[in-house]
């Protein structure tokens, strides 16, 4: 068994370094029940259940979006093979029915949005290989909600390939302040956002 903490635990995986193969031992991964695993970029990482702040966020977020015109999906796993990964984000915001009937990787060509709410620990992959990934992968927009320091980094035009792939647009607002995420066509209000209490600031993005 794997002994996790709320840290993200990361492991190089001790097999020819393929693509198939760390994908085919990511996916045969045998982890405790209550535990989150993503793979990125070949990194297999693992994080304990998150803060209740956390979990609030996700919820108001996903009650603003209207379900008669998207689906909004938690805890799946999304197709982003082509850069060895497949990250488990905390919203998917896809149009109704678009996705397929069954199956545990949705592709990521199917996705309008992704959203992530920053945890004490998550913080650098939050606003770094994630979005460089979501970029690479062609995802429309990524709302980052960070109740460490209180604001909405919104995120559109993916451009680039590989690491190198970015968003070249960033739109960075206050919790509090209304979100306009347009591709869905919502003014998100953060007002009944939460911050979590006792974390150390950063400098993201």
């Amino acid at each position: 068994m794997t002994a996790v903490d709320d840290r993200p635990t990361t492991g190089n995986v001790d097999i020819e370094p393929t693509t198939s193969n760390i994908v085919k031992f990511f996916e045969n991964l045998e982890v405790p029940e209550d535990v989150k695993v993503e793979l990125l970029r070949g990194e297999i990482v693992m994080m304990a259940g998150p803060d209740l702040v956390h979990n609030r966020i996700v919820l108001r977020v996903l009650r603003q979006i209207p379900d008669q015109k998207w689906d909004c999906l938690q805890t799946q796993d999304i197709d982003l093979l082509s850069e060895t990964s497949e990250p488990q984000p905390d919203l998917v915001v896809l149009e109704r029915d678009a996705g397929p009937e069954s199956g545990r990787l949705l592709p990521a060509q199917l996705i309008t949005m992704l959203v992530e709410v920053v945890s004490k620990n998550s913080v650098d992959r939050d606003y770094g290989v994630k979005r460089s990934i979501y970029a690479a992968g062609g995802i429309p927009s990524y709302l980052i909600v960070d109740p460490v320091m209180a604001q909405c980094v919104l995120l559109t035009d993916p451009v680039g390939s590989g690491e190198e792939a970015d968003y070249r647009t960033q739109r960075i607002g206050k919790f509090g302040e209304s979100v306009p995420l347009g591709l869905i066509d919502v003014d998100l209000d953060t007002t009944e956002f939460g911050i979590l209490p006792n974390v150390r600031p950063h400098r993201r993005p």
